[in-house]
């Protein structure tokens, strides 16, 4: 009787008892629109398909917002587990000792399967450190691509099925899209990372000294050569024809492109899964067009979009969880659906072929250009770009080259003026990260 009643008692006290609490793994990202909502659903999916762990992602506004919040906290000993950073602030995490765990280690802590070879090497080499060590996740990568509207070809007399490849081949589709009628034949996005850093990398040749800041932070800026300075001053005199017309900084450009308005565009890959649902139009997309007499061109572009980072100083349970979370979103499957959504990149080789053996880019032509201008083999002049203050020096290049599109300076006193002016932060970034 006692028995029963010890078994009886212990089964109602372990009734009463709370369950065993989820671990909470804050994620902080910046992706808004229809790209917060694949965010929430890969959260949604890493949390329906465990029971130990619960990832609480939450938006934290533009890319340069989010990391300044992000750092903010990290000094007030609140940091969030995972930090969302963009690609240009990749050299200020890597410098910043002590605030980050790189993701090998605690992927190896948290005794997930890792293996930097998985991942696309075009991808994964520009987080990874001259040890040969991956330090954050690649996760929302895109890269450069063009973009035309195959209607507004039709209507101008242009083969709706034939991208420009090079250079001069824009400038004759644009004079025929202007004379048909096209106020905007011509824009670009992000006009840093297109016209002059994907451009340079496309081209082979050097934006920045010490292998474009990968061999230090000695690095300093040459993007003002001849070929950068012949590109932009083509650029500058297609819109004195009206062949191209400057839209704004960043991905504003973009709205341009996807309502019709313009008829050729450049910017990053995943604007393809917004035109995909909303463009009334036939579009397609090609490989960014290059100068023919350029030797070696086209070599690859770079990369852009960020990746995540996991912050330092937290419990090791957390630290499991983020380990678990990443190896989830590495995997094959989430990593193939998030391509075919987004138009990003699929991070490694194993979702790049499932995507490919499940028939997704024959249905789809054009959306495998992102991932071929990636996967060659890369150079010292294209690997990427990874230099401090970076965030601040592609606001200089931004001023000036709208000195360049509102006529008030050539193309060459302008890159001339931002590569002296981002000196100046290269070597306060030099001084501050001595040792």
């Amino acid at each position: 009787m006692k028995l029963k009643f010890t078994a009886a008692a212990a089964l109602a006290l372990a009734l009463t008892l709370p369950a065993h609490a989820q671990v909470e793994i804050q994620w902080w990202h910046s992706m808004s629109g229809p790209l917060g909502e694949w965010v929430n659903d890969l959260a949604k999916g890493f949390n329906e398909s465990q029971k130990e762990y619960v990832v609480v992602p939450t938006y934290k506004g533009s890319y340069d917002d989010s990391m300044a919040a992000g750092i903010a906290a990290y000094r007030a000993g609140n940091a969030p587990n995972i930090m969302q950073v963009f690609e240009v602030g990749t050299a200020t995490m890597m410098a910043s000792k002590g605030a980050i765990v790189p993701v090998w280690q605690i992927m190896q802590e948290g005794g997930q399967k890792f293996d930097v070879k998985s991942y696309i090497p075009a991808v994964a080499s520009y987080y990874t450190a001259s040890s040969g060590q991956m330090l954050s996740l690649p996760f929302n990568s895109s890269t450069t691509v063009f973009f035309y509207n195959k209607d507004a070809f039709k209507a101008a007399g242009l083969d709706p099925n034939k991208a420009p490849l090079t250079w001069a081949e824009v400038k004759a589709d644009a004079i025929k899209l202007k004379a048909s009628g096209s106020k905007c034949p011509l824009t670009t996005s992000w006009e840093s990372w297109t016209q002059l850093e994907s451009f340079s990398a496309w081209h082979n040749v050097p934006f920045a000294s010490h292998n474009n800041g990968f061999g230090g932070t000695a690095a300093r800026l040459e993007f003002n050569g001849p070929l950068q300075v012949r590109h932009i001053q083509d650029l500058a005199n297609m819109e004195k024809e009206g062949l191209f017309v400057y839209k704004g900084r960043g991905n504003v450009p973009d709205a341009a492109f996807i309502s019709g308005e313009c008829a050729m565009s450049m910017g990053s890959s995943s604007t393809y899964g917004q035109l995909k649902n909303v463009a009334k139009f036939a579009f397609a997309l090609s490989p960014l067009p290059y100068y023919a007499d350029v030797k070696g061109a086209p070599q690859n572009t770079i990369i852009g979009g960020a990746s995540l980072w996991a912050m330092a100083g937290k419990p090791a349970a957390q630290n499991k969880g983020v380990a678990a979370f990443f190896a989830y979103l590495s995997s094959p499957e989430v990593q193939a659906a998030s391509h075919q959504r987004t138009g990003y990149l699929p991070i490694t080789t194993a979702a790049y072929e499932l995507t490919e053996k499940s028939g997704y880019y024959e249905k789809n032509p054009g959306t495998d250009v992102a991932v071929n201008q990636m996967v060659r083999k890369t150079t010292d002049k294209s690997r990427g770009i990874r230099l401090g203050n970076y965030l601040q020096i592609r606001a200089i290049i931004n001023e000036e080259l709208e000195q360049v599109w509102s006529g008030k300076k050539t193309a060459k006193q302008a890159l001339d003026s931002a590569v002296e002016r981002g000196n100046v932060l290269l070597a306060k970034f030099q001084q501050a990260n001595k040792g």
